[in-house]
């Protein structure tokens, strides 16, 4: 990853940015030109343009951080509702099995905390909060243990055969019995 945190700045970069914007907004309110402005701050004229257009727009205020981009778009009081109707089983939600897969869990997200996330936000957000992909406990009860090795034992090496057929091999690629 490029920055220490996963992506983004750190808290102490993004708050040298944000001063260099603040110093190019007070330039702004002074009536001085953009160029010399990206000159003195050291940052490409686009940017200043940029700058100026949210300055135009909202003031000061538009030029101030608006925090980390990679900031989870659940909270931690948000994740304790999600929990919690997680915990009531998926049938309690409608769902037809006892199975909760990403995209049920994505439907109740949008459901309980009106909040729009992909699937793999979704996983990432669980892992983030300790949960795991879960493989059943039990094996049906319908199965048949004494059958199933029957089946290996017997049905399977016939089935399965070996790969290379015995006899020796031939370093061409083409065989002289396909000719």
């Amino acid at each position: 990853m490029r920055y220490p945190e996963g992506g983004g700045l750190t808290p102490e970069r993004r708050a040298f940015r944000e001063g260099i914007r603040l110093q190019a907004g007070q330039r702004f309110a002074a009536g001085e030109k953009t160029a010399v402005i990206a000159k003195d701050l050291r940052v490409s004229v686009r940017s200043v343009e940029r700058w100026r257009r949210a300055w135009r727009e909202g003031g000061m205020e538009a030029l101030r951080s608006i925090g980390p981009a990679n900031s989870p778009t659940v909270t931690d009081t948000q994740f304790a509702v999600l929990e919690e109707e997680l915990g009531k089983g998926p049938s309690a939600h409608g769902f037809e099995d006892e199975r909760w897969t990403l995209a049920r869990v994505q439907t109740v997200v949008r459901r309980c905390l009106r909040v729009s996330l992909s699937v793999a936000t979704v996983w990432r957000l669980l892992k983030r909060h300790g949960w795991s992909w879960q493989a059943p406990a039990r094996r049906a009860l319908e199965r048949d243990e004494h059958a199933v090795e029957l089946w290996k034992k017997e049905v399977w090496p016939r089935v399965k055969g070996s790969r290379r057929q015995p006899g020796p091999g031939s370093s061409s690629r083409t065989k002289p019995a396909s000719r």
